[in-house]
């Protein structure tokens, strides 16, 4: 029997007027899962968020979530959403806002739901600040503890991580860890920070012109990254011109190391170049990441 997905979407699209933002997208977000949703500025990531969501209606195809419609009431009352940012009064606290929004879900038992969304955020020591006074990450984190509410099995985020420093960031990342481990929901996070989301998501899945080019596991992802020989030598720019002679992708990343994706062993390029008189000061085998596979998937260089 085929497991059911916490999201299931087959042609989706969706028309502002003669504008096609998303289309015939399908999607699969297995339960349990950090689904990353990568695409550039425009892509219709955000539309498609907003259509899980309810807040667009779909031009054509099919949302299903947990095996249901997504018009469900129940299912609907299993999502939690934080698309843009969380709407709180600057002059309330944290748990007054907290509060408020317990109340308009009617959430039971709503005094201990807000310490416990607060606390999986790491925010209940600021629990008696004012919404005003506080800082992006910790605005950020209060939208995912409003979302929490009602203890929801599927969340949706929008750029949680955009605007954050380092130290938000990893907070982020353990914030979101926690809430698939512990309480049992799945994640679908939009991000431009894909170093980031690489360091999380268990799914990915890549969207361009409101067509999904791919989705994939993250050791899919991990079989598919090009392992390259990166080198650096005493005359940079006559190695490059050798090597670019017999291979066919030489390239200088921004670290200043000549890149070669397509020899099969270091030993290759050391001898190479020696018995053209050029001498190696360091080498080493890498492998590409997200954001370079993502490039290259964008520039048609996909693929080992």
């Amino acid at each position: 029997m085929q497991a059911i997905n916490a999201i299931e979407i087959r042609n989706l699209s969706k028309n502002f007027g003669e504008k096609q933002a998303v289309v015939g997208l399908n999607m699969s977000v297995p339960m349990g899962a950090i689904y990353g949703f990568i695409g550039e500025n425009g892509s219709g990531k955000s539309t498609t968020e907003k259509m899980i969501c309810g807040l667009l209606r779909p031009s054509g195809g099919q949302i299903k979530l947990f095996g249901k419609d997504y018009t469900d009431a129940d299912v609907r009352a299993k999502i939690g959403v934080l698309i843009e940012s969380p709407g709180c009064f600057p002059n309330c606290t944290v748990w007054e806002n907290m509060m408020l929004q317990a109340a308009n879900l009617s959430v039971p038992n709503a005094e201990r739901e807000v310490v416990e969304a607060l606390k999986t955020v790491r925010m209940e020591g600021a629990a008696s600040n004012k919404y005003k006074n506080c800082s992006l990450g910790m605005k950020q984190r209060i939208g995912i503890a409003m979302a929490l509410l009602g203890n929801p099995n599927l969340l949706v985020l929008d750029e949680p991580i955009n605007g954050l420093d380092a130290d938000g960031m990893r907070i982020m990342r353990e914030v979101l860890t926690e809430i698939t481990k512990t309480r049992a929901c799945t994640v679908l996070v939009s991000s431009h920070i894909l170093g980031e989301l690489e360091k999380i998501a268990t799914h990915y899945g890549i969207i361009r012109g409101g067509r999904m080019l791919r989705e994939m596991t993250a050791a899919e992802l991990e079989a598919d990254c090009r392992t390259y020989i990166a080198l650096q030598a005493k005359e940079q720019q006559r190695a490059k011109a050798l090597l670019s002679c017999r291979y066919a992708r030489v390239e200088e990343d921004e670290k200043g190391y000549i890149r070669v994706y397509d020899a099969k062993k270091p030993e290759e390029l050391v001898t190479y170049l020696y018995e053209n008189g050029v001498l190696i000061s360091e080498i080493k085998t890498d492998k590409i990441g997200l954001e370079e596979y993502y490039i290259d998937l964008m520039n048609g260089k996909e693929g080992r």
